[in-house]
Order: structure tokens, then sequence, then C-alpha cells
């Protein structure tokens, strides 16, 4: 059995399976909703995504100008676009009783695992370098600076250009846990479920505001999770997209 198939057995809900209870069910107490970060950082404020001025397209209209688009116009996203960006793909609309976040895209038991981390190489007020997104907050929590970051963003991509090239790339971890508390090692399976879910909803966002996106999973993990001062079994770099303005050729044939 080779390692993809021993993960689906592994992995898997059968009748013949006696399954261990849950943390959850053991009465531990549940993962914070946000990993913690240092309050004395000063964060940045993003616009409210209520009150966005973003163009209106259709679904329908999203859903066939959607492709992947790998080359873009050397030209800086808005702070309003970018709040718009990260609203569509972790947005928070809810903090409930229970608690969970009830947020823009689904996740199995509202369970909600990803950090969304940003290599800014090109935002209108931003300084170039990496960017942790507070989703509850709905701000930017500095990372680190500097203007090499993109460069080597692509090396640990496999040296793919559209990150050198993005405006933004942004970088989704997963924190395991949050999930594996309620469903055990069948969360790593939502994890990925949960990925494709944001990563679509960027994918069509994008088109209302003149961008396109590529998905990228081939990265380095081992390295970039170091560079991002991960420890893996508690964090990790699931997926990431890089994204920017389309160039003249993708807008006139949108």
């Amino acid at each position: 059995m080779d390692s993809g198939q021993q993960f689906l057995h592994d992995t898997r809900y059968a009748s013949d399976k006696e399954e261990e209870p849950s943390d959850q069910q053991k009465g531990l107490p549940q993962p914070p909703l946000e990993l913690p970060f240092d309050v004395a950082v000063p964060v940045i404020d993003l616009p409210d995504p209520h009150a966005l001025n973003i163009p209106d397209i259709t679904l329908q209209e999203a859903i066939n100008r959607r492709h992947s688009i790998r080359l873009y116009r050397d030209e800086p996203l808005s702070m309003q676009e970018l709040s718009y960006l990260l609203w569509s793909t972790q947005g928070v609309k809810a903090v409930t009783a229970r608690p969970c976040t009830l947020r823009t895209v689904p996740s199995g038991g509202a369970r909600h695992s990803f950090e969304t981390y940003l290599m800014v190489r090109s935002v209108a007020g931003l300084e170039p370098g990496i960017y942790r997104f507070l989703a509850i907050e709905h701000k930017l929590l500095p990372v680190m600076h500097g203007q090499g970051i993109p460069a080597q963003m692509a090396r640990m991509c496999k040296g793919q250009k559209m990150v050198e090239l993005s405006a933004v790339t942004f970088i989704w971890a997963a924190v395991p846990y949050r999930s594996v508390w309620r469903y055990r090692q069948r969360a790593y399976r939502g994890l990925f479920l949960d990925a494709g879910h944001v990563c679509q909803n960027l994918y069509l966002a994008a088109e209302a505001v003149d961008c396109g996106v590529c998905a990228i999973n081939a990265f380095e993990d081992d390295d970039l999770n170091a560079y991002l001062g991960f420890e893996a079994e508690q964090q990790f770099v699931i997926y990431c997209a890089s994204l920017g303005k389309k160039p003249e050729s993708e807008r006139a044939a949108g």
C-alpha cells in the first residue's frame, strides 16, 4: 500500500473500525479560534469589509471568466481590494457562543483551521513583506519585511515566476488540532477539502477587481514552513496562490 492509499485507509470511517474518542468527547478544552499574537506589535487596519466599493459582477460571469493566470500587470492592489479578497476567502461573519467562527467559506463543523499569510510585493500603503491576516479582527499583523522576499518565495515554490510577478501571494497554513480536536485523524481529509473552498473563492472574487489567480500546490514544504517559523506538526502550509492585476491581453479577453 503506497502512502496515499495508506492515508485514505487510516482516515476512513468504517463499521469494522473501532474509533477512539476525540479530545472533544474526552472533555478536553477547545483550541483557540485564532492563534495568539504579540499585542505589542502594531497591527494594520484594513478597510471595513461591509463598506467596500467593489465593482459588481454576476456569479455566472465570474465562473465563466475564471482560469489560472500566471502573468500580471506591474500595478499595485489597493488596500480596499486586499480587504475584499481577504474577506471573501476567510472573512468572519460572526463569532458564536459555542464558540466558533462563521465565515465566508464552509468548513466541517465550523472548525476553520486556517491562518492566512500574505507575501506582499505591491499593495498601495503596505511595505513589501510577509503579513498575517487576523481574521476575527480583520487586520494585518506584520511578520517580516524585505525586498528579497518575493525571490525567496518563488524559490520555495519550485521556481515558479508568477510568485515574483504577483502583487500578493496568499499562503494558507493549517492548524490541524482545531479540527483534530473534534474529528480525530479524519480531520486531515477536511483540511484539504477546505483549502479548495478557500482558493476557489479567491479565484471568483478576483474577477470583480480585475485580478488573476494561480493556485500553487508545488512548494518545498519543509523550507516554507521553516521560513514562516512553523513547527510542522502544529502548523503547516497547505496551499498557496499568486494574485495580481490581469495583463492587457486577459483584460481584453474578459
